[in-house]
């Protein structure tokens, strides 16, 4: 399983112009804010439409401006964490865990829907409010909705940025052990320099809507290719936010 996307997109004086490949690994987009990352994810999961190219999860064309090919985001299986994490708040956990698996048969979403819960450790808070969990319930409780379908890929915008940093420490652990029991390409935007790096299989590195480097966090850290990754990978930790 693996994503490849080129996507071209021009809006208000802002040019993006990306090609990109991967595995089934945990990939972070990396760079300064503005640089199209969160706009990448956006034309991924069918948010945003893309004004040339393609994606393709596996050999499935979700988008393909030369084919006509532009499947509706809700048909793209894939799960994804919005920066602000977008609960609603008028919802349990287990409301919200449901959302948007109707499409499941009834007895598979709750038997799925028991599942995430056992993993993501929310037992007896299922009838709790947003409001009433904490920062990591609730980030737990975002990444049970995501993964509630089964989906091909999982799309990450940022979602750790509201943590204090033991708790963000924690994540990034979540985050690993995500990657090594769903078995998923994973795609993170972040903006923390030390989550890129200890948690990335690969890192690619967005410059002005383009991509200036990509590779393994250690073979970018010994082998920055041009002066402005120089200065992204030597100064730690940055801050900055996603486009």
């Amino acid at each position: 399983m693996g994503l490849s996307v080129h996507l071209k997109k021009k809006v208000k004086g802002f040019n993006l112009d990306v090609a990109w490949e991967i595995d089934n690994e945990l990939t972070v987009l990396f760079g300064y804010s503005g640089a199209g990352k969160t706009m990448t994810l956006q034309m991924i999961a069918g948010l945003l439409i893309p004004d040339d190219g393609f994606v393709r999860i596996d050999k499935t064309i979700m988008f393909d401006s030369n084919k006509g090919i532009n499947v509706p985001s809700q048909k793209r299986h894939l799960g994804y964490v919005f920066q602000d994490l977008a609960l609603f708040p008028h919802m349990t956990a287990l409301d919200n865990i449901l959302y948007g698996s109707d499409t499941m048969r009834k007895s598979e979403r709750w038997e799925r829907a028991r599942e995430m819960i056992e993993t993501f450790h929310l037992e007896r808070l299922e009838k709790k409010y947003p409001a009433e969990l904490s920062g990591g319930q609730k980030q737990r409780v975002a990444f049970a909705r995501s993964l509630m379908r089964k989906p091909l890929l999982l799309l990450l915008d940022e979602p750790f940025s509201a943590l204090d940093n033991p708790l963000r420490i924690e994540m990034r652990r979540f985050l690993r052990d995500i990657k090594n029991r769903f078995d998923m390409p994973i795609v993170l935007v972040t903006h923390d320099y030390t989550e890129a790096f200890t948690v990335a299989d690969t890192i690619i590195i967005y410059s002005n809507g383009n991509v200036i480097q990509t590779g393994i966090p250690q073979n970018i850290l010994d082998n920055p290719l041009s002066p402005e990754v120089e200065v992204l990978v030597n100064n730690s930790p940055l801050s900055y936010s996603s486009r």
